[in-house]
C-alpha cells in the first residue's frame, strides 16, 4: 500500500522563483529522492488545481502583517479542490513563528462554510471525517474564534496549479512547483466557487514558477546540492499579497478603479 501523505502541523518552508527551463531541468535530480504525490494528474501535467478563499478584516490586517514582514503572523483561508457541493473544504490557520510554519486544519462541509461566512457560531456537526483525536474540532474552534475576533470575512480567492514531489515513506520532505497563480474576487454571502482563467488577473510573468522546499527537521544535504547546482536564491512569495495587489483591493475591501501594475509584474 502506498504511503498516504498528510498535512504537517509544523515545518520549514524555503521559497524560490525559477523559470520553466529550470523546473524542467530539476526533474531528473528530484527523481533520485522523491516521487509524485498521490494527487498528481497526468492529464494536467502531473499537477492539480488548488484554490483558497482568504479571510481578512476591513483594515486588511492579515495582508498588512505580511507586507511589513512581521515575524509572528497568521493567515486564515478556506481551501478546496473542486466545484462539487458535496466535496469537502478545509479551514486552515497558517502561522509563521519566526522561521517555523505551523498549521491547523479542519475538514468541513460546503454548507458549514456558508454558515461560517455568515458569522454563525461553530458546531462540531460541520466537521467531515473527524478522526476523533480532537485536533479537527480544536482547529474549527480556533479558526472561527480568530475570524470572529477580527471580524474577518471572505476577501479574495487565490488559485494555482501545483506539481508536488514527496518523500516516498514519510511526510518529512515535500518539493512543489506552483504555476498559473490567479487572483479572483469573492462576492460576500456566496458559496465557494472555483476560480477560472479570466475571472481575475493572472499574477506575474507566465514563465515564472514558484518553487517551495518543505522539510520538518534539518535542511537535507541533497537540497543544499540542488540549491547550489541551480544557483537558487531564497525569496518571499506571499500568494495572497500578490493577488490582492494585482486586483487592487484596498482597506474596506473595495477594488481600486485601476488594477495595480503588480498584476503584470514578476514575483518579488
Amino acid at each position: 500500500m502506498p504511503f498516504q501523505h498528510s498535512l504537517q502541523s509544523s515545518r520549514f518552508e524555503f521559497k524560490y522563483i525559477i523559470d520553466e527551463q529550470c523546473a524542467a531541468n530539476m526533474q531528473d535530480f528530484l527523481r533520485s529522492y522523491l516521487e509524485l504525490d498521490e494527487f498528481a494528474d497526468p492529464v494536467q501535467g502531473n499537477s492539480y488545481r488548488i484554490s483558497s478563499l482568504y479571510l481578512d478584516d476591513s483594515d486588511m490586517s492579515l495582508y498588512r502583517q505580511t507586507v511589513v514582514g512581521e515575524k509572528n503572523r497568521f493567515k486564515l483561508r478556506i481551501r478546496f479542490y473542486d466545484d462539487s457541493p458535496a466535496g469537502p473544504a478545509f479551514l486552515e490557520i497558517k502561522r509563521r513563528v519566526t522561521d517555523v510554519i505551523l498549521k491547523q486544519r479542519a475538514r468541513v462541509t460546503r454548507e458549514a462554510v456558508l454558515h461560517l461566512l455568515r458569522g454563525e457560531a461553530p458546531d462540531p456537526s460541520w466537521l467531515m471525517g473527524n478522526n476523533g483525536d480532537g485536533r479537527s474540532e480544536r482547529a474549527l474552534l480556533d479558526f472561527c474564534g480568530l475570524a470572529d475576533s477580527l471580524g474577518a470575512t471572505g476577501i479574495a480567492y487565490v488559485s494555482y496549479r501545483r506539481e508536488a514531489h514527496v518523500s516516498p515513506n514519510s511526510n518529512s520532505i515535500r518539493v512543489t512547483f506552483d504555476r498559473q497563480l490567479l487572483g479572483s474576487s469573492y462576492e460576500q454571502g456566496t458559496a465557494l466557487s472555483l476560480p477560472t482563467q479570466g475571472a481575475g488577473p493572472e499574477v506575474g510573468n507566465g514563465d515564472r514558477v514558484i518553487l517551495e522546499m518543505k522539510f520538518t527537521d534539518r535542511f537535507p544535504e541533497w537540497m543544499r546540492e540542488l540549491v547550489h547546482t541551480f544557483n537558487l536564491r531564497r525569496t518571499s512569495v506571499p500568494k495572497y499579497v500578490h493577488c490582492v495587489d494585482a486586483m487592487g483591493i484596498q482597506s474596506g475591501r473595495s477594488p481600486a478603479t485601476e488594477t495595480s501594475s503588480a498584476g503584470n509584474a514578476p514575483f518579488s
